[in-house]
């Protein structure tokens, strides 16, 4: 199974112009042979929780529409966030597309305290399975609370998904944190984090995989725009610009 995560850079609150970029990935994501595709977390709207309740859209949304239809053709799991309308309020969520089955959204569990103003929690885990592979989303703060992976490994896991949209600092404290993970657990751990602004901040890239053993197999660096694959049978790994 070849997984790969997407750094790219979202133009704030234009969620047309985001799924433009996302569809462009994913074809070049299927050149490549991506079995999943992992983006960062709320890649469709870019991370800014101030504008969330206005873009908050419904996982059936029908501008999602493409992603499925690719992910039939190509036999590709594809992982996109966005911010979703719950019941009790507007959710950080991991809407996923598999093929031949109905899009599934996953909502992160465990807020940051920034983010409990303009969110609320989601209340359902989940795992997905796909090219036999068991793989559990993961939403950027929570990626990094050992109990969250320790949950994620129980239900089976295989593979740790983390969606983030991390600062230099949260990407420090995820380098810190994955590879034990990845030992402790015995999973794989993807990360795909967003490049360009983000909020108050500036995304600091770097994504990477690290192998169940714990090793950093790949990474990017901090700014530019491009994927990480990495293949779970051969443990290849490459990179691919998306300049």
């Amino acid at each position: 199974m070849k997984l790969i995560a997407a750094q790219i850079r979202s133009t704030p609150g234009d969620i047309e112009k985001n799924i433009a970029r996302h569809l462009d990935v994913i074809h070049l994501a299927a050149r490549q042979g991506a079995n999943l595709l992992l983006f960062p977390e709320l890649s469709v709207t870019g991370y800014e929780p101030r504008l969330a309740e206005t873009l908050a859209v419904h996982p059936s949304d029908d501008r999602f529409d493409e992603f499925q239809v690719l992910s039939d053709r190509y036999g590709m799991l594809i992982a996109v966030g966005a911010p979703t309308k719950g019941l009790q309020g507007t959710e950080i969520s991991m809407i996923a597309f598999q093929p031949g089955l109905a899009r599934t959204a996953y909502s992160k569990q465990q807020l940051h305290a920034d983010e409990l103003p303009f969110f609320t929690p989601g209340t359902k885990g989940c795992v997905f399975e796909h090219a036999n592979t068991v793989l559990a989303p993961a939403i950027c703060y929570e990626s990094l609370q050992l109990s969250h992976a320790e949950h994620a490994a129980k239900s089976g896991a295989q593979v740790y998904l983390a969606s983030v949209a991390k600062s230099e600092r949260g990407v420090k404290s995820g380098y810190s944190h994955y590879p034990m993970i990845a030992r402790k657990l015995s999973m794989t751990v993807l990360m795909a984090n967003c490049v360009g602004a983000a909020d108050d901040y500036i995304g600091a890239g770097q994504s990477a995989v690290w192998n169940r053993d714990g090793e950093l197999v790949c990474s990017l660096d901090a700014t530019q725009e491009a994927l990480v694959a990495y293949d779970l049978q051969t443990g290849e790994a490459s990179i691919f610009s998306l300049a």
